[in-house]
């Protein structure tokens, strides 16, 4: 079945001024002088009456001001007044009122240390407000609660409603499975929660008995702080995160419907028992906001507020189930507050976190002053000035009580000790001022509905009296059934419809029907005084067992008396033992600091120093790579500047052996002819003169530097030795190879690109590349880029190219490109067959002339030597032969 909504019963939109309306009630309350405080500065005089005075060791009494001052309270409560008797005065009302439908609320007002938490919670032997007041309502509504989650909170202040089918759903779905998210642990500090154990607590039983027995009921709680002015929820579960974990997230506060104030988001719990409601509270204290003080050894730094919410809607007809309607449902609620206490600085000497809670506490009671300020002026003189409620998130919660919404009591603790005058002047001023302030009365909810009274009893004895037959094994005679109690003296008169002052046949009956109706009236009568007889028997058996228990418990008072004495006793001592103790726990802080300052210190000098010798270790690393390039350059340029020497002469020994053996072929070959060359004397003369003039050109002339090859003596031999036949009619002798010289520049692997129709490349690039954002770039139509090598890529790839680079002695970059193909082994991998390295280097536009390396590295025109300009080298190209810069030729 679909859950049905309920609703608050709305609030009409302006009472009118002729409602009635009631003050704001104000008691007081006097704590107990504490040992070592004799001088006192109030105490009451009468029921409802408080006079206070300046002590002699105050501001006021050395200035001379010696005036008393008496303050009028709905009732003063002393030193000696109980937990119960406060709890009669002030709270039992508003709790009655709670049950009928109609709200209230509660707070308590000081200063800190004044007796607040005392009195709103008390201890477990003697309990406050708040255990007193959960009590009443068990107690009250202990047979007429609805089943668990019969009534469900919709997040937005009102109240869904559903049939038994569903809540025994959601029981089983919440109850009995287990939870699965952690819930949120508590902070870790002094257990204050013995005070709420309720294992060893002693209960109220009072109980409300005027109550609808026609209604079902269900209670929920709730539980929020106001610290530093932010809303939090203390009975919130969220996903608890052991490394990260999250701080409490602050509630906003929204209007519902009917423009009622609540906190969005809060957690509205179901309770069914006092014990219930106590695990509640208990989880809910552990998380509040408690500090240590000057003044106070658990001083409250945040307004508590613990709601109680009643929701109670008619039975059917029958008697069976909740009534679904939407109508019918009331919810009423009853706010226990309890306010932090006001302080000053300059007698809590409080900083830091400290001092910015009091400063917010102070402010947050203030804002409460201008609104109580402001009511009562817009009364008395009844002007409409805007009541400034949004100045403070306590009285931004509760205005709809001051709008006439619920009853509102207040109660004031004060703390007599002398110390606390220039305070407690000032809390009296504003009691006095809050009694003036006049809240319309609230009206009673009843559910008027047409249904006979006393059906949820009629059904109970109904379903009794059907199990007693079932056992039995009888049949079920609905006639013999049980009803509830009656007081009827019959059916109704009948019909007197007379035509004539002698009709007997109406007379008769009548007659006869007022007969009986007497006879049923005396026997009633009868009943009822002999039911008086019972209960005035009944009346003196309970007057004699209350006396009896009333000096029982005179007895056990004197006995609780001396053990609170003795606990108090124990007390004392421990909170001395655990001031010692915090102050140990101070010095071990503090010494447990030092140490990890030192620590940290350490920690910084060693980071240091492996810093230090990891540079000195880079620094080694980088100039000993540094001394081997270095050493390879120079090792490179003698190997090479020693083969240039070696070659240079080996050509000059074979130019020379040339020239020799010339020399020497020439002088053989003119000693062996024996003839006369024709002419005589003179041809031989010639003859010799050339010989002479061609020796000597053949050692004057030199290879040109730039084409070393070009060896014109050899030239000179050579044709020489065409020409003249050897002696002894030999063969002539064939030319000797010229020296050889370097290979001419080519790239021999010059060719188009091999990735240009190929398969799949796998472009292998380590981590670590530098990209060299050139123009030219390799293409790679299709490829696959990885950075790590894994079998499972050379499956899927035909061609394979690593990349890699180097750094070249100048300190360029050398980009080299190493390809191969991918061949499928026997085993299953693959083998890289490496075939064609590529390789990319970038260089810097620079001067005309060459540097010492490349002149070394790189031969011009396959020849090792000296550069030469390109008049030079162009005129040797083009003539073919040796020629000078003037542009003239040799000849020999």
């Amino acid at each position: 079945m679909k859950p049905v909504r309920g609703k608050t019963p709305k609030k009409t939109p302006r009472k009118p001024k002729s409602a009635p309306k009631d003050p704001v009630e104000v008691y007081c309350r006097l704590r107990p002088l504490e040992e070592g405080q004799p001088e006192r500065c109030c105490s009451p005089i009468s029921s409802t009456t408080l006079k206070i005075w300046a002590p002699e060791s105050s501001q006021v009494y050395k200035s001379g001001n010696y005036k008393e001052q008496e303050y009028t309270f709905k009732y003063v409560f002393d030193e000696s007044t109980s937990q119960k008797a406060l709890f009669d005065h002030v709270a039992l009302p508003l709790t009655d009122d709670l049950l009928h439908g109609k709200n209230g609320l509660l707070f308590t007002y000081g200063i800190t240390g004044s007796g607040k938490t005392h009195t709103m919670t008390g201890v477990p032997t003697d309990g406050g407000i708040l255990p007193r007041c959960l009590d009443v309502v068990f107690n009250s509504i202990h047979e007429l609660q609805a089943r668990k989650y019969v009534f469900k909170p919709d997040k937005a202040n009102m109240f869904d409603v559903q049939c038994e089918a569903d809540a025994m759903l959601e029981r089983q779905q919440k109850d009995i499975a287990a939870p699965t998210i952690p819930k949120t642990p508590t902070t870790p500090r002094r257990p204050r929660g013995d005070e709420f154990q309720y294992g060893s607590r002693v209960a109220d039983h009072t109980k409300i008995c005027n109550l609808d027995e026609d209604n079902v009921y269900s209670v929920f709680v709730s539980y929020v702080e106001i610290y530093n002015n932010y809303v939090y929820d203390l009975l919130e579960e969220t996903e608890y995160d052991g490394v990260r974990p999250r701080p409490p997230q602050s509630k906003i506060m929204r209007e519902d419907g009917d423009r009622n104030m609540y906190v969005s988001g809060g957690s509205e719990v179901e309770v069914k028992s006092t014990e219930e409601a106590f695990e509640v509270l208990w989880r809910g204290q552990k998380r509040r906001r408690v500090a240590h003080t000057v003044l106070n050894t658990e001083s409250s730094r945040s307004h508590s507020v613990f709601n109680i919410r009643l929701v109670q809607a008619p039975l059917d007809p029958v008697g069976e189930e909740v009534l679904m309607d939407t109508e019918a449902i009331c919810i009423s609620q009853l706010s226990l507050v309890d306010l932090a206490g006001s302080e000053r600085t300059n007698r809590t000497n409080n900083a830091g976190d400290r001092l910015r809670e009091a400063g917010n506490i102070n402010s947050s009671l203030m804002a409460l002053r201008n609104c109580i300020e402001t009511l009562r002026e817009n009364q008395i003189t009844g002007s409409n000035k805007i009541v400034p409620y949004r100045d403070s998130k306590l009285t931004h919660l509760f205005k709809n009580y001051f709008d006439g919404e619920g009853k509102v009591r207040m109660t004031v603790c004060v703390n007599p000790a002398a110390a606390d005058y220039e305070e407690s002047v000032h809390v009296m001023k504003f009691a006095e001022l809050t009694q003036e302030v006049q809240v319309t009365r609230p009206t009673e909810v009843h559910f008027d509905l047409g249904f006979t009274p006393g059906r949820r009893r009629a059904n109970q004895m109904y379903k009794e009296a059907i199990k007693k037959a079932e056992e039995e094994g009888t049949d079920v005679n609905l006639a013999a059934l049980p009803l509830p109690l009656q007081y009827s003296l019959g059916p109704p008169f009948p019909i007197l419809e007379m035509r004539d002052a002698a009709d007997a046949s109406v007379l008769r009956p009548l007659v006869q029907f007022l007969v009986d109706r007497e006879n049923r009236r005396n026997s009633l009568l009868r009943d009822l005084t002999h039911k008086q007889t019972q209960f005035r028997n009944d009346l003196i058996v309970v007057e004699n067992d209350r006396n009896s228990l009333r000096q029982r418990v005179d007895f056990l008072e004197a006995e609780l008396d001396a053990a609170l004495k003795r606990t108090d006793r124990l007390e004392r001592q421990v909170r001395e033992s655990q001031k010692h103790l915090s102050d140990l726990e101070k010095a071990n802080i503090n010494a447990e600091a030092d140490r990890a300052h030192l620590q940290y210190e350490l920690a910084d000098k060693n980071m240091k120093i492996s810093q230090e010798q990891m540079r000195n270790d880079r620094l080694k690393m980088k100039c000993r790579s540094k001394i081997d390039l270095e050493r390879d350059k120079m090792s490179k340029e003698m190997i090479k500047t020693v083969r240039n020497t070696e070659a240079e002469m080996q050509s000059k020994m074979w130019e020379r052996e040339q020239k020799l053996r010339a020399v020497r072929e020439i002088l053989d070959s003119e000693r062996a002819t024996p003839r006369r060359p024709a002419g005589g004397k003179a041809a031989l003369a010639a003859s010799s003169a050339r010989a002479a003039v061609a020796a000597k050109h053949a050692a004057k002339i030199q290879p040109a530097k730039s084409e070393p090859r070009l060896n014109f003596v050899g030239a000179r031999v050579r044709d020489f030795n065409s020409r003249t036949p050897r002696a002894g009619g030999s063969k002539p002798r064939s030319n000797s190879p010229p020296p050889k010289g370097s290979a001419p520049v080519a790239n021999t692997r010059h060719r188009r690109s091999r990735s240009v129709g190929a398969g799949v490349w796998l472009d292998h690039q380590p981590a670590g590349n530098i990209a060299m954002g050139t123009v030219m770039q390799p293409k790679m139509r299709k490829k696959k880029s990885v950075n790590h090598l894994e079998l499972k890529d050379t499956k899927t790839s035909s061609k394979y190219v690593l990349t890699h680079q180097e750094q070249r002695s100048d300190g360029g970059i050398e980009t080299k490109l190493v390809k191969g193909d991918c061949i499928p082994t026997a085993g299953g991998g693959t083998a890289v067959v490496f075939n064609d390295v590529e390789v990319l280097n970038q260089v810097s536009p620079g001067s005309r002339k060459r540097s010492a390396d490349e002149r070394i590295d790189r031969p011009i025109n396959g020849v090792d030597g000296e550069w030469t300009d390109v008049e030079t080298r162009c005129a040797v190209g083009i003539e073919g032969h040796h020629g000078k810069l003037s542009g003239k030729r040799t000849r020999i």
